[in-house]
């Protein structure tokens, strides 16, 4: 199953970043740490151009160290694009931002030329959250759901510095399969758009090779060799009295538990993808979307040849 989510209010975001985005400086691009990949939006490349990007990765303290300094090293390593970590337990996360966005655009930031920065990410990323922290006041509603800020708005973060806040926002359509499947894991999408009992299966399915430790520490439970995700779903359902009668078990619980505490991190600290990984999933995606590209334009010509709104192309031994 693909998931895709873009609610409506998400087109009036795409809207406001393109008229905005002539005004500013730096844009802010917040990513799951657990999944720096997944989590950036290709759209905004598209709406901000050349724009000076920050990458933060938020969450870092949920997220796998190990794995979260090769992204901090891969985003570094693009042209114009500077990236940090970011997560809760930090005491001056203002600080941090301000001095790679002097960095990004270093004849910003006077009371004569302010600095103007866009924040933005996907939904439930951890944006708002942020921002009341800067702002030492709940300036924005937060919540463990998907799409909870629906206005753009502007924060004076220190002297000659704004910072303007957008709605959380996805891409249109998602086209690295795996990265729908870890979007919805993490709370991005929206809960109608996908079946828990699914996504809680990919996820298992690669936690088993990559966090095996982890399953068997949590769940108290030793995984057999070979062991498959509806396998082990049942297993964890077992072992949290996910029953039903006649011992069946509870699958939607069970899913309901494993996405639960991927997102706590009660299971750990998991990052549920490498730059290579995601590299390779999206060089798949990509593949597969040309492909879909082709079948259409193929259908659409047909559909012109049919109606005589083009003529039909002349064969070879007619040219």
């Amino acid at each position: 199953m693909a998931i895709q989510w873009f609610p409506g209010h998400m087109h009036l975001t795409k809207k406001a970043i393109s008229e905005r985005i002539k005004e500013i400086d730096v844009v802010i691009e917040l990513l799951d740490a657990r999944l720096p990949g997944s989590s950036a939006n290709p759209m905004l490349a598209e709406l901000t151009g050349a724009k000076p990007a920050l990458k933060v990765l938020n969450k870092q303290d949920l997220a796998d160290p190990a794995r979260t300094a090769p992204w901090l090293a891969h985003y570094n390593s693009l042209p114009g694009t500077r990236a940090i970590g970011l997560d809760a337990s930090m005491s001056t996360p203002a600080k941090a931002l301000i001095e790679a966005c002097h960095a990004l655009a270093p004849s910003r930031g006077s009371m004569v030329k302010p600095m103007r920065v866009l924040i933005c990410g996907i939904p439930n990323v951890g944006k708002s959250t942020l921002i009341n922290t800067f702002t030492g006041k709940r300036a924005t509603k937060t919540g463990d759901e998907a799409g909870i800020t629906k206005l753009e708005q502007r924060i004076v973060l220190a002297d000659g510095f704004y910072l303007w806040d957008t709605p959380g926002m996805l891409w249109p359509r998602i086209i690295v399969a795996k990265s729908g499947y870890n979007l919805a894991a993490s709370g991005a999408i929206g809960r109608n758009a996908f079946e828990e009992e699914e996504v809680a299966l990919e996820l298992l399915d690669y936690l088993i090779p990559h966090y095996p430790e982890m399953l068997e520490a949590r769940y108290k439970l030793k995984l057999a060799p070979g062991v498959t995700d509806e396998q082990l779903l049942e297993e964890i359902g077992r072992k949290r009295g996910a029953v039903l009668s006649k011992g069946r078990i509870n699958l939607q619980k069970a899913a309901e538990i494993v996405i639960y505490e991927f997102r706590a991190a009660t299971l750990g600290r998991i990052t549920l993808e490498t730059p290579e990984e995601f590299a390779q999933w999206l060089a798949a995606g990509q593949k597969i979307d040309a492909e879909r590209q082709v079948k259409k334009d193929l259908i659409e010509t047909n559909r012109l040849i049919k109606f005589k709104k083009i003529p039909r192309p002349a064969k070879p031994d007619e040219a």
